[in-house]
């Protein structure tokens, strides 16, 4: 059952609203995004690239450059390599692209998600060794990869790492000790010693500051590099990186860009998708595009998408996109399989864990973390899904906001061969013989309690549905983009009756619901969710008669709680409200 709770934030409302000329409702929402003080509140609504922190802050991002500058004029080979999801590969294509514009000799490689598993391994390395690489540059990678660093050192290489990820360290009576490789400079924004003020940037952020540098000590103008803003929104949003303070804005400028877009292959993927440039969101970053990115890094070789951006040619970045629409298409249909077993396992025996470890042997590997993502949204637990793959167990996890996935892996990191991850999401590979020794383990190591299990349901204002009118819901377009940390806005009514429900679209999946207020007033709504339970709710609640009733647009006694967001509807020339129910009781 879920717990729905009212955020309840203090400030001055009105007066916020009076000096930003915005409505005390969205003066409270900023609020309730712990957006405070007025510069932060300017920022959040109106921020643009000249708020942006300056690149110099990053460690080690001068002497990166400096390396780079010095590297691109005595035209070493330079070898880019990045990883295998969106990020990876719009780092990857910035990176490459921005060292081309200033004249280096460059290439890239990304590695094999079933092969070389993720990021720099000694492989890649000798591969570029043989290649007569002088110099290696990671991107979305690297932080890790003290080993194989260590080697690419030993072949006298120079290594250039550019990360976000966590810093790996060892534990020892409570202390942390960090680890760092033997990298000619690390930028990452987690380093403890980096100064940087925010520290939430995805690799493709951090690469494209890195670029910024590197194109001022070129002399190639600065805002050259912000045609690599459609690429950082994209990667930003599809990292699910916090939507706060610079993402934020990064987000924002990249979406202004796309909206025009020179470039052939994000072009191509947006029209593949039966979408126009100028209609794409944050949520199409997230749910439509980027998962034709991923599917290609999952079911072949992210090359292929990154190959699609690099396109020049209309005809076959068309012909790209197709491809990487087709491989999302069967990456959904062998997802809803593995789901399917992976809820059999754990209704058959996982049930009692806090941490649920689901290993799926035949399942392809890089479908571990969708399937633990969906397998996590069903039971509100942190899940791993594990995989076998060539050379023993690969696996993925998804977690909750209570659990830090990273932390609890670094207290079973003697059972396995690799990790790493994010405090929400982690990858891992071990022996096939410590599969249940680390369901065992990470188990024991939870401190989670049966409370951390009910999701909670964060409502940002009790609003009696029929309240919202067009301006307002216009004005709430102010908060955008949505995403991780700056979430679509949630409001609750209670009360509500209803004078009819239909079924409607073309797979009869959607609700469409006429209801009424306690005062009398009729309201819109609809129910993207499951029909069938949504029956099936309020006839235990009610009775089946009473549901049958209101299917029927008949009087009934129905009364439901709604959490919603309102929208306009638009309807041959016409505007009207309706809301869009998220959650019922």
């Amino acid at each position: 059952m879920e717990k729905w709770f009212v955020i309840n934030k203090g400030a001055d409302f009105a007066g916020i609203a009076k000096r930003f000329g915005i409505s005390p409702v969205t003066a409270r929402l900023i609020r309730n995004r712990e957006v405070m003080g007025d510069e932060a509140i300017a920022r959040y609504l109106k921020g643009g690239i000249g708020e942006l922190y300056d690149p110099h802050l990053l460690l080690d991002s001068d002497r990166l450059t400096d390396i780079l500058v010095q590297k691109i004029s005595e035209q070493k080979k330079i070898r880019v390599i990045g990883d295998y999801d969106i990020d990876g590969v719009m780092s990857t294509y910035i990176l490459y692209k921005g060292i081309t514009r200033c004249g280096g000799s460059v290439d890239f490689q990304i590695p094999d998600r079933m092969k070389d598993g993720y990021g720099i391994n000694d492989h890649l390395i000798e591969q570029a060794d043989e290649a007569g690489i002088d110099t290696i540059i990671t991107c979305d990678n690297g932080i890790a990869a003290i080993g194989e660093i260590a080697h690419a050192k030993s072949l006298g290489m120079t290594v250039l790492v550019t990360d976000h990820h966590e810093i790996p360290y060892t534990e020892e009576r409570g202390e942390r000790h960090y680890k760092r490789s033997e990298a000619d400079a690390i930028v990452n924004p987690k380093q403890m010693e980096c100064t940087y003020p925010y520290k939430n940037l995805c690799g493709a952020a951090v690469v494209w500051k890195v670029i910024q540098i590197l194109y001022e000590k070129c002399d190639i103008a600065v805002e050259e590099s912000y045609d690599f803003l459609e690429n950082v929104a994209f990667a930003t949003v599809g990292d699910v990186m916090d939507l706060t303070d610079e993402n934020r804005i990064l987000v924002r400028e990249g979406l202004k860009r796309i909206h025009t877009t020179m470039n052939p292959g994000m072009r191509a993927l947006i029209l593949q998708n039966k979408l126009e440039p100028e209609q794409i969101s944050s949520y199409h970053f997230g749910f439509v595009l980027g998962p034709c990115i991923n599917a290609s890094g999952r079911l072949e070789t992210a090359k292929i998408a990154l190959n699609l951006f690099l396109q020049e040619d209309v005809k076959k970045a068309s012909e790209i996109a197709a491809e990487l629409v087709d491989l999302n298409a069967q990456r959904k249909d062998m997802t809803a399989e593995g789901v399917e077993l992976a809820m059999q396992q754990v209704e058959e025996g996982n049930t009692g864990e806090k941490v649920l470890v689901v290993y799926l042997p035949d399942v392809h590997e890089s479908l571990a973390g969708i399937i633990a993502g969906r397998i996590r949204e069903a039971c509100h637990k942190p899940t791993f899904v594990l995989t076998k793959s060539e050379d023993g167990v690969k696996g993925s996890g998804r977690s909750i906001e209570a659990y830090s996935m990273y932390e609890e892996l670094c207290k079973c990191q003697e059972l396995f061969t690799k990790f790493g991850g994010h405090p929400m999401a982690a990858g891992l590979s071990l022996p096939e013989a410590n599969v249940e020794i680390f369901r065992e383990k990470i188990n024991a190591c939870c401190g989670l309690t049966e409370e951390d299990f009910i999701p909670k349901i964060k409502i940002d204002i009790p609003m009696p549905v029929d309240y919202p009118d067009i301006p307002l819901v216009n004005e709430l377009l102010l908060l955008e983009p949505f995403g991780k940390a700056n979430v679509k806005p949630q409001f609750a009514d209670k009360n509500l009756g209803i004078d009819r429900a239909v079924v409607v679209g073309k797979n009869q999946n959607v609700l469409k619901l006429t209801l009424k207020t306690e005062r009398g007033k009729s309201i819109s709504a609809v129910y993207f969710g499951d029909v069938e339970e949504f029956r099936e709710y309020y006839g235990r609640k009610y009775g089946e008669n009473e549901v049958q009733q209101a299917f029927l647009g008949r009087t009934n006694g129905i009364r439901m709680s709604v959490v919603y967001y309102p929208e306009i509807n638009r309807y041959q020339g016409n505007e009207s409200i309706q809301i869009v129910i998220k959650n019922y009781q």
